[in-house]
């Protein structure tokens, strides 16, 4: 994936399971508004991930495949999702949103990720579980 750099894991306390083992981390206006842009599906998959910071709603405007979206609040909690959004759609905006999951498409699924459930922050290289900070 073009400048997918992993730097981070997303664990699902509450389920005991890894949302992404190889998550990158957007949190540059740039690297916000780029997002996933110019990846490919085969790309994106087996654990990848992208976490964007601060962020309240994406799009996939110009993506050809569909990504879950996990909306966390301030304390990594889950707000909102949404599953197997298609290309070309905006999801809502969530204004109590601080940072946004996406996820290769039926991860949410997979993980039985619920509203609630607690999301771990692990960058990588360090022990302790990142706080959603602005930049």
């Amino acid at each position: 994936m073009p400048g997918f750099v992993p730097q981070a894991q997303a664990f699902n306390q509450t389920r005991r399971r890894f949302l992404a083992t190889h998550l990158g981390v957007a949190q540059t206006h740039w690297s916000r508004l780029r997002g996933l842009l110019g990846a490919c599906e085969d790309d994106f998959r087996n654990g990848r991930g992208l976490w964007i910071r601060p962020c309240r709603g994406v799009h996939t405007l110009a993506m050809n495949f569909p990504i879950d979206v996990v909306y966390l609040d301030s304390t990594n909690t889950v707000l909102h999702f949404e599953s197997n959004l298609q290309p070309w759609r905006f999801a809502p905006i969530r204004l109590k949103a601080a940072s946004v999951l996406e996820l290769p498409s039926h991860t949410i699924a997979e993980t039985e990720t619920a509203l609630g459930d607690r999301i771990e922050i692990h960058m990588m290289g360090d022990a302790s579980p990142a706080k959603d900070a602005a930049p």
